[in-house]
């Protein structure tokens, strides 16, 4: 898509930025072979190539959000290796990093995404409200100010990109492959946009990288890479007038290098398919989806022939992706019906699935496997005969160039190779009919014309093919399209006969005049767009001007966090229910209180003196009468059943025996499946047998009381020996080493699986300002949590606080400022939110349970274990709560732990910061 400068080139002056020998590589290879490159200053630059030429490596290091590692490179005049000028110059810059909505925040409105940025860059308030307003203004988003992100096209998240990018101000602005994935009106507005910016600030300097050719032949300035190594630079008319080739394409094709260069096979446009030849394969009528009350698709007919491409074209948000999930039977139509092959396709129906391939969106297939491993999974999922298995797997290898890669795992692959292998496993069945939701979506112009010859090939089988693409010069390959708007079809014809109807010059135009006739809001908005004034003193700071930027930062950040965690109900639930419903649930199972022992007594005497040895059991409350057995069988089968856990057995003569003063035997059956209460039922059966041995001494006559002392023993703390008001404050420790470590060991991980983790890389936020921004909602929400923690241990367990309230919250939030420090630490080096959740989940909980002496008493621990318990927190927490509650201490006399926790949480936090890169290597 050209793209006309709004003002004209200036003659460059000055470069922005230039690299010497710059050499970058990764596990997969080389991004960057020796680069040398000048960019000139004040016009819109363009890094032009394919996927995997390092394109996005180029742009990361200029935004100083990646290592160097071999090299030389300057950035608005200053060396990007030192640490001092990449803080400096972040304020200078823009980045907006690859992929739809990647520096955004999908939970937060426009509005609040602006703000948040504007915090960032230390804009006061009323600026940051004129800036927002100007720039949503100016990008005609407006109207879904007050929506959230993430449920934007992404045309409008790039457009939001590109204003946080812009809401400081920046003199550089790096764009890495802006457009890539969304349609032709929106990347048409987002170039007017960039012209309207560079308008209103001559000075303003742009470098993009792109895929589109077409899109970068309307740049000032172009640097074309290939195979990580620079290629030429310079304005597009002289490239092209160098390599001889009125297209850029076609320029950039003849300057690669003639050995291993990618190879171009000239663009063709299929021969069209006489409609009456061919029966109806598809037939739509009346198709209509719903989410809400949101209309995705809107009352759509539609017949599809038999061997014929048909494309839909459109906006993001348009309803293609629904449309194609209708047709597979994925998504149910809320009204009307779809038939393909004569019948609805429906999940379950196994024969009919098997005459359909279907290719979605996002890449769907096992990254863990291997690119053969995958084709040989799909082959037998669809049932493909096992002796054809290897010749169809190896065919598909050969015929889609997948040979060098099939022992690669499939998450190594570029996308091109990602798309290809996407494709041959949507073929492996050979399937009559093929469903692509933009299968080329992101893939450099070489690779989609491969991907094209595939489907030309595919068509010539007979395959009739669906998709839907962002591409027009992809469209103008269909035998036929449908343009989409708002999920109503505008039109449906060839080609050829929409540009003939609108008298347009090309598709691209006869697309974007049709949509504005559809819906004239869809005109460029055209304010003005101002620089952003800054503030003196963000930029010379004094020592407390510094302290307040970094509170402002920080604050930002738990603004945001704060509000995303509100608006996530799922986690803020899971913060203030679970802990409480943890707690409930350990303090009744860990009960060490043995009462109310089962038993069953075999009286084979029947005397008043059984009887009365009998009654010390019934009339105890450490003992449940079961009634009794009437036989010794009966009693070891109730023991064997484990209806009960002691047996009592009275011999007959056992009153006789007595009366004569002999010593008559009483047999006691316990069950010993647990030690601990076995050990405990013993000890009460021998104390009322003693009670009844000294009942019986004192009824003897001619018995004489003993003048013997007797031992009164007064329990401090606990009188009453119940075993939860021992458990239940121990138990705080555990409970509060759940949540909120759990939460912690996501938060980082979670940007970096967003993609929004590049901010903390290119924009002024420290990195302990970041890790503080996320640890203090936390401790908020933690502090809610320690009330109704307090609340549940006083209400439920009855463990009542003799100590002090403000002793036992100075520890919690103590606690929870070190195991949320842990779990930022995990998060830091976790490479996705699963990996950050186990590891939080094993580092905390089996901690808590072994080392704070909830099991064991830490004194008595030895060895590694005595170690373990000083390292890990859980035992200085359970101390403050065993005193807050059972002891009566205040906070005077807690001091000691007090630092313990506080060192262990400062100690993790410096973890966290040291492990925390800002840069990615």
């Amino acid at each position: 898509m050209a793209v006309a400068p709004l003002i004209p080139s200036p003659t460059p002056s000055r470069l922005v930025a230039s690299a010497r020998g710059l050499r970058q590589s990764y596990r997969s290879g080389l991004a960057l072979d020796g680069i040398d490159l000048d960019v000139p200053a004040g016009v819109l630059a363009g890094v032009v190539g394919p996927d995997g030429v390092g394109k996005s490596t180029l742009l990361g290091l200029l935004a100083g959000a990646r290592h160097i590692q071999a090299g030389a490179l300057s950035v608005l005049g200053g060396d990007m290796r030192d640490a001092a000028h990449r803080a400096a110059v972040c304020t200078r810059i823009g980045y907006v990093p690859q992929g739809v909505g990647a520096s955004i925040y999908p939970s937060l409105t426009v509005a609040e995404n602006l703000d948040f940025f504007g915090r960032l860059f230390g804009l006061g308030a009323r600026e940051r409200t004129e800036r927002a307003s100007m720039l949503i203004a100016a990008t005609a988003l407006g109207d879904v100010a007050r929506r959230p992100a993430g449920v934007l096209s992404g045309g409008m998240q790039q457009k939001l990109g590109l204003c946080c990018a812009f809401m400081h101000g920046p003199e550089l602005l790096l764009l890495d492959e802006p457009t890539t994935g969304i349609d032709p009106l929106s990347r048409h507005q987002f170039w007017r946009l960039i012209g309207r910016m560079r308008a209103d600030a001559p000075g303003l300097s742009v470098l993009a990288a792109t895929v589109y050719m077409e899109e970068a032949e309307g740049f000032d300035w172009l640097a074309l890479l290939g195979q990580g190594r620079l290629l030429a630079a310079g304005p597009p008319e002289q490239l092209m007038a160098r390599a001889g080739a009125r297209r850029l394409e076609d320029a950039y094709v003849a300057l690669l290098p003639r050995a291993g260069g990618p190879r171009v096979q000239p663009r063709q446009v299929l021969a069209r398919v006489p409609a009456a030849a061919l029966d109806t394969v598809i037939t739509a009528r009346d198709l209509t989806r719903r989410y809400g009350n949101v209309v995705a698709v809107d009352h759509v007919d539609l017949e599809i022939r038999r061997g014929e491409i048909f494309g839909f074209v459109g906006p993001n948000g348009s309803g293609k992706t629904s449309i194609l999930k209708m047709v597979t039977g994925l998504l149910p139509p809320s009204s009307g019906e779809v038939r393909v092959h004569g019948r609805a396709l429906a999940s379950t129906d196994v024969a009919q699935r098997r005459r359909v391939g279907y290719m979605s969106q996002g890449f769907s297939l096992y990254g863990e496997l291997t690119v053969r491993r995958n084709l040989e999974l799909h082959a037998r999922l669809y049932d493909v005969p096992e002796a054809e298995v290897a010749a169809r797997v190896a065919a598909l290898l050969e015929r889609f160039e997948l040979d060098s890669v099939q022992g690669v795992q499939a998450d190594s692959l570029s996308r091109g190779m990602a798309q290809r292998l996407s494709l041959a496993v949507a073929v492996i069945h050979r399937p009559e009919t093929l469903i692509l939701d933009e299968p080329t979506a992101g893939v450099d112009p070489l690779t989609r014309g491969r991907f094209w010859d595939l489907l030309t090939a595919l068509r010539a089988e007979g395959v009739t093919i669906l998709l839907s693409t962002h591409y027009l010069d992809e469209a103008a390959r269909c035998d036929r399209i449908a343009l989409m708007s708002d999920g109503r079809m505008l039109a449906c014809a060839a080609p050829q006969s929409l540009v003939r109807e609108r008298g347009a010059a090309s598709l691209e135009e006869a697309f974007i005049s049709r949509l504005r006739e559809d819906a004239p809001s869809l005109e460029d908005a055209g304010p003005t767009i101002t620089p952003a004034q800054g503030r003196t003193w963000f930029r010379h700071p004094s020592p407390a001007d510094r302290w307040l930027a970094r509170s402002a930062r920080v604050w930002a950040v738990v603004r945001r966090e704060a509000i995303e965690l509100w608006r996530d109900r799922t986690r803020l639930v899971f913060s203030l229910v679970v802990p409480p419903v943890l707690m409930v649930v350990y303090g009744f199972g860990y009960s060490l209180d043995v009462d109310r022992v089962a038993y069953a007594a075999l009286d084979q005497d029947r005397t008043p003196e059984s009887r009365r040895y009998l009654e010390l059991f019934s009339g105890s409350r450490y003992f449940e009468d079961r009634g009794g057995a009437r036989s010794p069988e009966e009693l070891d089968a109730r023991l064997v059943a484990g209806t009960i856990r002691v047996a009592v057995e009275i011999p007959a003569g056992f009153g006789r025996d007595l009366r004569s003063g002999r010593q008559p035997k009483v047999a006691v059956w316990i069950d010993g499946t647990l030690p601990y209460r076995a050990e405990v039922a013993r000890a009460y059966v021998q104390a009322l047998h003693q009670s009844f041995v000294a009942d019986l001494a004192r009824r003897a006559p001619g018995a004489t009381p003993a003048l013997t002392a007797t031992l009164e023993p007064r329990f401090r703390y606990n009188p009453q020996l119940r075993s939860r008001v021992a458990i239940v404050p121990g138990l705080l420790a555990v409970v509060l080493a759940i949540v909120p470590a759990l939460l912690a060991g996501v938060a980082v991980a979670r940007e970096r699986e967003l993609g929004s983790i590049a901010n903390l890389s290119t924009t002024p936020l420290g990195r302990l300002e970041f890790l503080w921004g996320k640890q203090l909602p936390l401790l908020a929400i933690s502090a809610v949590g320690l009330v109704l923690l307090a609340a549940v241990a006083v209400l439920v367990f009855r463990v009542p606080m003799t100590g002090s309230f403000l002793a036992y919250t100075i520890g919690g939030l103590l606690y929870v400022a070190a195991t949320t420090s842990l779990g930022l630490a995990i998060s830091v080096v976790a490479r996705t939110q699963a990996a950050g959740l186990v590891a939080a989940a094993i580092l905390t909980i089996i901690p808590a349970f072994a080392y704070s002496g909830l099991l064991r008493p830490v004194p008595t621990l030895t060895g590694a274990a005595a170690v373990m318990a000083r390292i890990f927190p859980g035992a200085y927490f359970r101390n403050v709560a065993v005193g807050a509650f059972t002891k009566g201490l205040g906070p005077g006399a807690l001091l000691t732990d007090y630092m313990a926790l506080l060192v262990i949480a400062a100690a993790l936090s410096v973890v966290g910061v040291l492990l925390l890169k800002k840069q990615r290597a």
